[in-house]
């Protein structure tokens, strides 16, 4: 297991940027996928980005595509989100996970698939 802190969120006006920390301690040297998630009030859980041990392969939600970017640095124990052209839409609790299990040979885009959960930081977009 790894303990996650999330850290950068704020409020922004729509068209803003953000960049979003996350800071991982524990069993940190061996390999695991990661990945943010959020949640807004009233709605579900969603995906928003992943990214594999290596950082070359990254997967995105639609709704991030092109205006979010995933990165880390395993030698920091830091994952990175970065937003730009924030939407209103966008305002929910961001949410950074792990895949410690050892089991998947793949980066998962499903929250189930995720046993290791920061505490999350707000993003708020005003229009």
């Amino acid at each position: 297991q790894v303990q996650l802190v999330e850290s950068g969120g704020g409020l922004v006006q729509a068209g803003g940027s953000l960049r979003l920390s996350c800071a991982a301690s524990g069993r940190t040297s061996s390999p695991y996928a990661m990945a943010w998630f959020r949640q807004a009030p009233g709605k579900e859980r969603e995906f928003v980005a992943a990214i594999n041990w290596s950082g070359v392969a990254t997967y995105y939600a639609d709704s991030a595509k092109g205006r979010f970017a995933i990165s880390r640095d395993n030698a920091k124990n830091a994952l990175y989100l970065q937003m730009s052209g924030l939407k209103p839409e966008d305002t929910a609790r961001y949410y950074c996970v792990a895949d410690t299990t050892g089991r998947r040979s793949y980066t998962p885009t499903t929250a189930n698939e995720y046993n290791d959960w920061g505490q999350g930081t707000q993003v708020t977009v005003s229009s």
